[in-house]
């Protein structure tokens, strides 16, 4: 994906970068730029040269929530959310996803951003989730995301205030992991997710990365038997050989490319909501 609103680079140490590119916009979200992200996830998804994605935009932003030139149209014609991609699609994904939030994150763009695992922030970075100050709800699960990630009281300060918040604020909330130079912020998410690529099974990144969704929506039991039941399939694995033999050789390890087959759910016996597209009983309700 070399062009378009969306670009997808594949480096050579198994790091994908995603990048938001619509700069003479701000890298506003419009359904283009919804479909392509979304391509470009499943591309992820599929690749075996990469095991882990950076997300990030370009120019001086992250992504501002919906392009401000669509937000009049659907004032006045409402919002068609028929045959859209579920906007928490990049939870079923297979490989771990790390924002490198650039500039502004609102919106849509925090949302995406949220659904990313682990998130690096620009020094000078700014936050807000906007909604309450648009006339809108909160958008498509940020009600459900902010509280797992900051708490009830912080979530609620952050949605009913929809105040612009900093990146240094975003990590004393816990909303981001760190915080660097502007100049670095790419670098430093790349040198994160090669490590992580270069260390880690593939197949236990997505057995833990499907843990970690489906876990938060069940209880500790129901979470402990999943897990038996992973650590049943991941002991017989030759990644669990290759990551004893590497340890104890003082070695890095040489663990295989994520197969294509590996479906996580089916291995914990954990299926997530309806990722897929929007579904038709929410539109009706």
């Amino acid at each position: 994906m070399a062009d378009g609103p969306v670009l997808l680079h594949v480096g050579t140490d198994g790091v994908g970068l995603v990048t938001l590119n619509r700069p003479e916009r701000r890298n506003g979200w419009n359904p283009d730029m919804e479909l392509r992200y979304f391509e470009a996830l499943e591309h992820v998804d599929r690749d075996p040269r990469i095991r882990v994605a950076v997300v990030t935009g370009a120019g001086k932003t992250f992504c501002p929530g919906v392009d401000s030139g669509r937000l009049d149209g659907i004032a006045t014609g409402g919002l068609d959310l028929s045959g859209r991609r579920s906007p928490v699609r990049a939870w079923a994904l297979r490989k771990p996803l790390i924002a490198a939030v650039n500039g502004a994150c609102a919106g849509m763009g925090l949302v995406q951003a949220l659904l990313c695992d682990v998130r690096f922030a620009a020094r000078g970075a700014r936050f807000t989730t906007a909604f309450a100050r648009r006339g809108l709800a909160g958008e498509f699960g940020a009600t459900w995301l902010l509280p797992r990630l900051v708490g009830a009281e912080r979530a609620a300060d952050l949605l009913l205030s929809a105040r612009v918040f900093d990146a240094d604020e975003a990590l004393a909330l816990g909303l981001v992991s760190r915080v660097v130079e502007p100049a670095d912020l790419v670098a430093a998410a790349r040198a994160y997710a090669a490590d992580i690529a270069e260390n880690c099974s593939p197949a236990s990144l997505a057995l833990i990365r499907h843990q970690l969704h489906a876990d938060q929506q069940s209880d500790l039991d129901t979470a402990l038997r999943r897990s038996y039941r992973a650590m049943a399939v991941a002991v017989t694995s030759p990644d669990f050989r290759e990551g004893l033999d590497s340890f104890t050789q003082k070695r890095r390890p040489a663990f295989l490319p994520l197969a294509d087959d590996l479906d996580p759910a089916a291995v914990t016996g954990a299926g997530l909501p309806e990722l897929d597209v929007v579904p038709q009983q929410a539109l009706e309700s």
